[in-house]
């Protein structure tokens, strides 16, 4: 499998690896993993990782972990998952602590990707399961273009979830 490159001005993305296990799980346990589920305990946390690392390979692409170019330190996830091929890759993404908030990171991760997705991926769409209550991410999906599908039925394993679509084009 080719390992993709990308990065920004600030950020380097790399796929995730074992490394990436106590900051992932600090975030896992942590309130910050409210809208996804958790808080997780630390053997949720492995698995999700694991889960992570596995769709690499099963699927040929996966979410990217970014780090601060300058320090090398992971900020959080982003990048695209498909549990069935029924439906669109779904894009989803993560800063993993607080004080890495409110400094555009995950907007310009979210650009990045979804230019990988339409030039290395060849992707046209994108799909993103976003908590009714998290207005941060909510305007994130907003902000890359996702509009709001009012009528679709939320997924059994995100029930207060609405959806964003995404048209990707080069």
């Amino acid at each position: 499998m080719r390992i993709p490159q990308l990065e920004t001005e600030r950020l380097f993305f790399r796929r995730p690896h074992r490394s990436d296990l106590p900051w992932y799980t600090r975030y896992c346990l942590s309130e910050r993993s409210q809208y996804v589920g958790g808080p997780f305990n630390e053997v949720q946390a492995f698995e999700k990782l694991a889960s992570m690392i596995g769709h690499w390979e099963l699927r040929g692409f996966g979410r990217f972990v970014f780090l601060e170019r300058e320090t090398e330190r992971p900020l959080g996830h982003f990048g695209a998952l498909q549990l069935s091929l029924s439906e669109p890759p779904e894009i989803t993404w993560t800063i993993w602590n607080k004080i890495d908030e409110g400094k555009g990171f995950a907007t310009e991760a979210g650009v990045a990707f979804k230019n990988y997705a339409i030039r290395e991926l060849g992707l046209s769409s994108l799909i993103a399961h976003v908590d009714c209550d998290n207005s941060a991410s909510r305007r994130l999906a907003e902000r890359l273009g996702g509009e709001l599908d009012a009528e679709a039925a939320p997924p059994s394993w995100l029930p207060s979830s609405v959806l964003y679509r995404f048209r990707l084009v080069a």
